[in-house]
C-alpha cells in the first residue's frame, strides 16, 4: 500500500496542470461489457520549475561562465602569492613564522576552493556543491585580506593593491554564486512541498478506493497458552526441595525406654 502511494505521488508530481483528455470511444462492434465504473484520477499539482529570469536564476551555461571567472581569480591570486618574499622582511622570527603559516593556510584553502569549483562545474544544478563552493570562497577572503595588508605594509604597496583587487573580484563572484544558491534552494523547497501535497492527495484517493474492500476482522480462537519456560532439570530441582511444612516442622524426639 505504501509503495502504491509513493508511485502515485511521483506520477502526480510529474504531470502538468491541465485537463485530462478522455480516451477515444471504441467502435460498437468492439465494445466490451462494463463491469465496474472507475473514476478518472485527477492530476496533482504540476512539478515546479525554476523561475526563468527570477532572482538569482542562471542557466547552466551562465553558471559555467561564472565558475570560469572564479578560476581566473584563483589563478591571479596564486600567481601573486609567488611574488611574496617574507624572508626579506624585517620581522622577528615568531612573526615571520606566523605569516608563513598564514600563507600555507591560504594556499590550502585555495586548493579546497578549486576542488569544489571543479565539481560544481561538472554538476551546476547541485545545491550542495554550490553551497560548499560558496563557503570555500568565504573562507579564502579573510586570509587574503590579511595577506594584502601585510604585503602593503612590509613589502610593496602596489603588490598589496593587486591582492586587494583580486579579493574584491572574488567577493563579487561569491555574491553572484550566493544568489544562484538561493534560487536552487528555493526551487528544491517548492519541489518538496509539491511532492508532499501529491502524496497526501494520493493517500486520500487510495483510501477512498479501498473503502469497503477489506475483509472484516475475525475473532481468534481462545486457547490455553502452553508455557515452556522450565525444563525437566529445573522441575526435578524444584520437586526435590522440601515443602514449607517439612522445613518448619520440628524434629521428632526418639522414644525413651521405660
Amino acid at each position: 500500500m505504501l509503495a502504491s502511494i509513493l508511485v502515485c505521488a511521483v506520477e502526480a508530481g510529474a504531470q502538468r496542470v491541465g485537463q485530462v483528455q478522455s480516451a477515444p470511444t471504441p467502435p460498437a462492434s468492439q465494445a466490451t461489457p462494463q463491469t465496474e465504473t472507475v473514476g478518472t484520477v485527477q492530476p496533482g499539482p504540476a512539478k515546479p520549475q525554476p523561475a526563468q529570469g527570477g532572482e538569482g536564476y542562471l542557466e547552466p551555461a551562465q553558471v559555467k561562465e561564472l565558475l570560469h571567472k572564479v578560476w581566473l581569480a584563483e589563478y591571479r591570486i596564486n600567481d601573486l602569492l609567488t611574488e611574496v618574499r617574507p624572508e626579506r622582511w624585517k620581522l622577528a622570527d615568531v612573526a615571520r613564522d606566523s605569516f608563513r603559516q598564514t600563507l600555507e593556510t591560504l594556499r590550502a584553502q585555495m586548493a579546497a576552493l578549486e576542488g569544489w569549483r571543479s565539481q560544481l562545474n561538472g554538476r551546476p544544478d547541485n545545491a550542495y556543491l554550490a553551497y560548499m563552493a560558496h563557503a570555500a570562497m568565504g573562507a579564502v577572503l579573510p586570509r587574503l585580506d590579511a595577506v594584502a595588508r601585510s604585503v602593503t605594509q612590509r613589502e610593496n604597496a602596489s603588490l598589496g593593491a593587486q591582492f586587494s583587487q583580486a579579493g574584491n573580484q572574488l567577493f563579487d563572484l561569491q555574491q553572484g554564486l550566493g544568489l544562484y544558491l538561493g534560487a536552487l534552494l528555493r526551487y528544491q523547497d517548492q519541489v518538496l512541498q509539491a511532492t508532499q501535497g501529491n502524496l497526501a492527495a494520493c493517500q486520500n484517493d487510495l483510501g477512498y478506493a479501498l473503502r469497503g474492500r477489506a475483509a472484516p476482522a475475525r475473532p481468534l480462537k481462545n486457547v490455553l497458552p502452553n508455557f515452556r519456560g522450565r525444563g525437566r532439570s529445573s522441575q526435578r530441582a524444584v520437586g526435590a526441595l522440601p515443602s514449607e511444612k517439612a522445613r518448619t516442622r520440628p524434629p521428632t524426639q526418639p522414644a525413651t525406654k521405660k
